[in-house]
């Protein structure tokens, strides 16, 4: 089978956690370790959040005297690819000895019209209190909102299109390597008047473009992983109830902020209705027992799942030795 993760980004830095490279490696091979035995049956692309990273380097970007002005959002992101997928290449290489894994550095197609550059709601960096937060967005002229009890700043966050480099993510997935791609939902691009690709400022939802790099790659399964074990129904309230197999349209109906938990069953839900295939929420320690259908909310278009026999993968891992 192949199989599209997205990891969150509370894997790499918990809430609260000072965001120093050591702790974001040990949380980066913590992952590996849960993620390794999907590698070890089926063929496997990682994609990965990178809100707290990018918040961390453009808040030194723009506190750097040396520049004339802070780097732009686009090559942040860049950088927090690199960074971030250098841990989990080489976390993936200790955990599967003899297998090829592929870091790649990528972009992720946007429209230059699209609304959501008029109004930023992509939640970026740090956690502050109101005070501090407002206080950072007049010195930075940043964009402040909520994010539950705290504040944090928010930067455009445009629907993704397409994954520019997905002919060689197929390429590496045909050659039997484990790809880590699409980091932060990919380097936000958009073509200009001569059909150049150039960056913006902008921060893509990882969800959202994994759900269409999974749909361009015509993935059999479609993984999103978070920190809560199941989409819970009334969330929130004395009647909440986790929510084990659905449907799209009911998980649509219950109308998910878009903050939190919207994206993420926006992405799968368009995968199961555009593909048939199997969309998965649930947390990165039970990624496995979601694909055996014993864990975490399973997405499908009739509502039930017993296990990979009810699936028909299109792919089937083969490797050179």
């Amino acid at each position: 089978m192949r199989i599209v993760v997205a990891l969150g980004g509370n894997a790499l830095l918990e809430r609260g956690q000072t965001p120093d490279a050591d702790i974001q490696r040990a949380n980066a091979e913590k992952a590996m370790r849960s993620l390794a035995p999907l590698a070890e049956k089926h063929e496997l692309v990682i994609t990965h959040g990178n809100g707290p990273q990018v918040g961390v380097l453009a808040l030194e970007s723009a506190k750097d005297p040396a520049l004339s002005r802070a780097y732009p959002l686009d090559t942040i992101g860049a950088e927090t690819q690199g960074m971030i997928g250098y841990w989990l290449l080489q976390s993936l290489q200790n955990n599967l000895p003899g297998r090829q894994v592929a870091s790649l550095v990528n972009q992720t197609l946007v429209m230059a019209h699209d609304p959501a550059f008029e109004d930023p709601t992509k939640f970026v960096g740090e956690v502050y209190d109101e005070e501090t937060a407002r206080a950072k967005a007049a010195e930075m002229g940043w964009v402040v909102k909520q994010d539950g009890e705290k504040w944090r700043r928010v930067v455009a966050s445009p629907t993704p299109q397409r994954v520019v480099e997905t002919r060689i993510i197929r390429l590496l997935l045909s050659s039997g390597a484990v790809v880590v791609c699409s980091g932060g939902g990919g380097i936000p691009v958009v073509r200009d008047e001569r059909g150049k690709l150039k960056g913006v400022e902008a921060v893509i939802d990882k969800d959202l473009a994994a759900g269409r790099l999974a749909e361009a790659l015509e993935a059999d399964a479609l993984i999103i992983l978070t920190d809560v074990a199941n989409v819970m129904k009334d969330f929130g309230t004395d009647h909440a109830a986790p929510i084990t197999t659905t449907t799209p349209g009911y998980l649509r109906s219950l109308g998910a902020p878009a903050g939190s938990m919207g994206p993420k069953i926006e992405a799968a839900c368009r995968f199961v209705e555009l593909t048939g295939d199997l969309a998965a929420i649930g947390r990165l320690d039970d990624a496995v027992a979601m694909l055996e259908g014993v864990a975490g909310t399973i997405i499908t278009p009739g509502g039930d799942y017993g296990g990979p026999d009810d699936l028909n993968p299109r792919h089937e891992l083969t490797l050179d030795v």
